[in-house]
């Protein structure tokens, strides 16, 4: 089930609204989230909800015994290890064995092995119940169900945000839903679906053919390829984000924000700083601080964001082309904090663009032919009339999804409180016939 579908709009968020605020029991309440939430992920996923039940039971019990035992640091491990197993069974299992057999020269015997929906969220997000309560940050939850409750609430549980539970620790049992959040979460929510359904789904299906049907595209046409795709996966994800968020202020639950307008980044280092925030203040607090951060020497320095930004690489999928992704941020950022030059907004978003393109490639072969094609370098026509055609059908809403990307109209908005009311109407009403009407409806994170 997404959040973007007729079933979830018409039937099951209204119907969960309805009994939630019917009951007045704080603990009624919190089963009910937590059944509603296992129905959510088990609409999709009905065999690996079980998969996750266990993993959260297992961390929840391992949790409480390092919280009273006198070496806290073997729980700690055998939990984070047994999360990154599960993580490696599933995800990286087969990636791994046909590098191996290409390595020994032997025959490739692909391994197909389903990947549950969002295991990397879920799973960051149990090591965060783990650390906190390692750390001291967080007292660990004595009961199971609330534990499981913070892993599996439907609105982050597919794709984020991901949730630190000393975040939501206190709101699990002493939230107090009101009236202003709940139509903070009705924008919020809003917002997301139109960010979702009229912008990333239309420049995704331009992206999908782009890369995928049209062999050797002018220069123009990659160049729209590639752009298309940089305004998908960023209205996409980031849509899902404002939905999650909204969601969980409708149930009393305040998430924090996981994108801060990154095409407007005047740097690399800048544009970490304001994408998938969740992501790289994890890695931040996680893996990069308790390694030395920036307080030891240059080389460890080196070792300790160059294992960062492998990690990063690695977490979001099973290919080189994830991996080299990750190396190219980790170079340019090493860059910009050695040289002290900043690249500017220009060469950020230039860097950005040609990254997605790695990003989205099959290969990394297949990431470097398109690159040389928005470059002219593949013998390719500078402009074509298949480019032509695109542009007539696509130009409006690139221009909508390029404001998009920018601050001002938002700020706009919000100053003038009648005038988003119109345009939020206006926004849901476009989106309800959207849903209604399209079968074009994929989330781009629901792989990691």
């Amino acid at each position: 089930m997404v959040f973007s579908s007729g079933v979830f709009l018409f039937l099951f968020l209204p119907a969960l609204l309805i009994v939630y605020y019917l009951v007045k029991s704080r603990s009624v309440r919190n089963y009910l989230l937590l059944l509603a939430s296992l129905a959510f992920y088990a609409w999709g996923e009905p065999v690996f909800v079980f998969i996750m039940l266990a993993s959260i039971f297992v961390n929840w019990f391992i949790t409480l015994i390092m919280s009273g035992a006198s070496h806290k640091k073997f729980w700690l491990v055998l939990a984070i290890s047994l999360d990154v197993l599960l993580l490696g069974v599933f995800k990286y299992a087969s990636f791994v064995l046909e590098n191996l057999a290409l390595l020994a020269g032997h025959e490739i015997y692909r391994v197909n092995i389903a990947l549950p929906i969002g295991i990397s969220f879920f799973t960051f997000q149990m090591m965060s119940y783990v650390f906190d309560v390692y750390y001291g940050n967080a007292k660990p939850q004595k009961n199971p169900l609330y534990t499981a409750l913070y892993i599996s609430f439907f609105p982050q549980l597919i794709a984020g945000p991901i949730v630190r539970y000393n975040e939501v620790a206190d709101e699990i049992t002493q939230r107090h839903e009101n009236f202003d959040d709940f139509a903070e979460g009705t924008r919020r929510f809003i917002y997301g679906l139109g960010k979702k359904v009229l912008l990333a789904n239309f420049v995704g299906q331009v992206a999908d053919n782009v890369f995928g049907y049209i062999i050797n595209p002018s220069v123009l046409m990659s160049w729209l390829g590639a752009l298309s795709y940089t305004l998908q996966i960023y209205f996409d994800f980031s849509g899902y984000s404002d939905m999650a968020i909204g969601l969980g202020l409708m149930f009393g639950f305040h998430f924090s924000e996981n994108f801060n307008y990154p095409y407007i980044a005047s740097s690399v280092s800048d544009f970490w700083h304001r994408w998938h925030i969740s992501l790289s203040t994890w890695f931040r607090d996680y893996v990069y601080i308790p390694l030395g951060g920036s307080r030891v020497s240059k080389s460890r320095w080196l070792v300790n964001i160059f294992t960062v930004w492998l990690l990063t690489g690695i977490w979001h999928g099973a290919n080189w082309t994830f991996i080299l992704w990750g190396m190219i941020y980790f170079v340019l950022l090493v860059f910009e904090r050695e040289t002290g030059i900043k690249l500017g907004h220009f060469f950020t978003m230039l860097a950005v663009i040609l990254c997605w393109v790695i990003f989205r490639s099959e290969s990394v072969t297949s990431g470097i032919n398109f690159i040389a094609s928005m470059f002219g370098l593949n013998g390719n026509k500078f402009i074509d009339t298949g480019f032509i055609e695109y542009i007539k059908g696509t130009w409006t809403v690139l221009i909508f999804a390029l404001i998009g990307i920018f601050p001002v109209v938002a700020s706009f908005l919000r100053r003038h409180e009648w005038l988003e009311s119109l345009w939020l109407c206006f926004v849901f009403v476009l989106g309800v016939l959207e849903v209604i009407g399209s079968s074009y409806n994929p989330f781009i994170y629901f792989n990691f």
